[in-house]
């Protein structure tokens, strides 16, 4: 029984924390909680949780690509690593592809 209780004290303890959703929001969250069979609120954190990674892994590309560009020597190369800096900061569509290439 004391294996037990140490994995428990191991653990994170839990926040709780009141927050509003937009109706349309929160209309998705239930959505997604009837779809995997979870409580709204373990929903919100599996959500949560999804949106921290996606935002750290953004963040890890975003660095990559800026290291990449700071590197490179060849201008050839730096304006190609410089568009791919430009589009993961402002997004793929941040530069017109040239039509006349």
């Amino acid at each position: 029984m004391k294996a037990r209780a140490k994995s428990r004290s191991r653990k994170m303890p839990s926040v709780r924390q009141s927050v509003t959703l937009p109706a349309q929001l929160a209309t998705e969250v239930r959505r997604v909680a009837k779809e995997r069979h979870l409580t709204t609120s373990r929903a919100l954190v599996a959500l949560a949780q999804r949106g921290i990674e996606a935002e750290a892994e953004a963040r890890q590309n975003l660095n990559a690509t800026y290291r990449r560009f700071m590197a490179e020597a060849d201008p050839e190369r730096k304006g190609e690593a410089g568009k791919d800096l430009i589009r993961a900061i402002l997004g793929n569509d941040a530069i017109a592809e040239d039509s006349i290439r």
